[in-house]
């Protein structure tokens, strides 16, 4: 910890709401700051009160933190693109008569369930403003998105009697937003 009280309680805080990696680098920012306002003569306890103020009180701080989450802004891409991608694959479903495909109910009904489960929790993450650990519910709820559009991908590849229409633009579609999911979701783990 930093060395004052003050400062040792505020990075408590902040642990409590952050990740540890993140709070480690607060730690080192707020103990130089600490230390210049020490420099120029201020006492300690003042010091401390200085440093604190000028990175903020905890609720900014985290406010910060999940406003940048990958997460978040994974969870806001996808909700962004879901319409697009999700009319694409209803309409497919709709012209390519899915209800006569060999699905079995189950099946179907455990998908459409899954589907609005990941929906809920990308709505959880993307609309995050005070908790880290909400936002950063984005990339599992991302890696769970990529998975229900590779399940569609390969129930079209094995069940569809035939290419329709509207596959055109929604197989193209899944495959663009799993590229873009897996290439955000390395960067997510590390923060």
């Amino acid at each position: 910890m930093a060395g004052h009280q003050l400062i040792d309680a505020h990075l408590a805080a902040l642990a409590r709401r952050l990740p540890a990696d993140a709070v480690d680098e607060l730690a080192d920012g707020l103990n130089e700051t600490w230390q210049h306002h020490l420099s120029v003569g201020l006492p300690p306890a003042a010091a401390a009160r200085a440093a604190i103020a000028e990175f903020g009180t905890v609720p900014q701080i985290v406010a910060a933190f999940v406003a940048q989450s990958p997460g978040r802004r994974t969870a806001r891409l996808l909700l962004a693109t879901g319409p697009l991608v999700g009319g694409s694959w209803g309409a497919s479903l709709l012209v390519g008569q899915v209800w006569a495909w060999p699905v079995p109910p189950f099946a179907a009904v455990a998908y459409g369930l899954l589907l609005i489960v990941v929906v809920a929790t990308l709505l959880a993450a993307a609309t995050s403003r005070h908790g880290y650990r909400r936002a950063r519910l984005g990339c599992i709820a991302g890696a769970a998105l990529a998975g229900l559009d590779l399940t569609m991908l390969a129930a079209v590849a094995l069940l569809a009697p035939a290419v329709v229409a509207p596959m055109l633009l929604a197989v193209p579609a899944s495959l663009t937003r799993i590229g873009i999911t897996l290439l955000r979701l390395p960067r997510t783990n590390a923060t």
